[in-house]
């Protein structure tokens, strides 16, 4: 299962068939990922006891108490249940179970690294009020603060003010991006910075698990499928001296957390 913040997303398999991915509208409070989840196996008529393991990777969480609290509050589901990262399932889902790293840029940004053994590592992902840089939301905020130098107040109060603005803010950044790619100086200057930060992440998690180069690394979120943006991202990371050999996500999240929750049923 991958819990995002508009979509979760419940793969399901018996045996070596996949029976299929349902998706469902999510709640932003994972307090109320629980009914959310029992309605789900009320409409398909699933037991505790028929489900042999649950792997659910989700948004806003990464320590190990987060994590036991939210199996915790899962338990009735299945008879073993286990929550990762959403971060963590996107990264075994792009370039499997070796070592490598991850930058996640869609609404927040984080990047995350794992040795191969068991070791991960994070690097931002501290969320819209004191981190998520070259994320959806910051590149977004940045352009509110050069409208609001330019004397666009208007704009700016109206999308700091409304409901969700976190959200709101974060869907500037394709129109953010599009101009940067046109040669607008102002957002040209915003994005550069943006990747040169999500690069600086990325250094920091592959020296802190010192893995050894060629370091795989892969990439999610909406951010990072703006193959311009991206490609700015890679120039970045080689700036960093960390010599990286990218790799096109090979798989979903939702499909690693299937691939973990059948282990964990064996």
């Amino acid at each position: 299962m991958d819990v995002g913040g508009t979509w979760v997303r419940v793969a399901a398999s018996r045996g070596q068939g996949r029976i299929r991915t349902i998706v469902t509208p999510a709640d932003r409070d994972l307090r109320r990922l629980a009914p959310l989840l029992r309605a789900v196996w009320q409409r398909r008529r699933w037991r505790r006891g028929e489900i042999a393991a649950l792997v659910v990777a989700s948004r806003a969480l990464w320590t190990r108490r987060e994590r036991r609290a939210l199996a915790h509050a899962l338990r009735g589901l299945a008879v073993r249940v286990e929550v990762i990262a959403d971060a963590q399932a996107a990264l075994l889902g792009a370039i499997g179970d070796g070592p490598g790293a991850l930058v996640l840029a869609g609404t927040g940004s984080i990047v995350v690294a794992h040795d191969g053994r068991g070791r991960w590592t994070r690097a931002g992902g501290l969320g819209p009020l004191v981190g998520d840089e070259g994320s959806g939301f910051w590149l977004g905020r940045e352009w509110l603060r050069t409208l609001a130098a330019g004397g666009d107040l208007s704009t700016v109060l109206r999308l700091v003010h409304s409901p969700d603005a976190v959200g709101r803010i974060a869907a500037l950044a394709p129109r953010v991006l599009a101009r940067a790619r046109r040669g607008d100086s102002s957002a040209r200057v915003i994005a550069r910075a943006g990747q040169t930060q999500l690069a600086e992440h990325v250094r920091d998690a592959v020296r802190a698990l010192a893995l050894r180069a060629p370091v795989h690394v892969s990439w999610a979120g909406s951010v990072l499928e703006n193959h311009w943006f991206r490609s700015g991202l890679i120039r970045a990371v080689a700036r960093q001296g960390v010599r990286a050999r990218w790799r096109a996500p090979a798989a979903p999240p939702v499909s690693a957390a299937l691939r973990l929750a059948a282990r964990l049923a064996r």
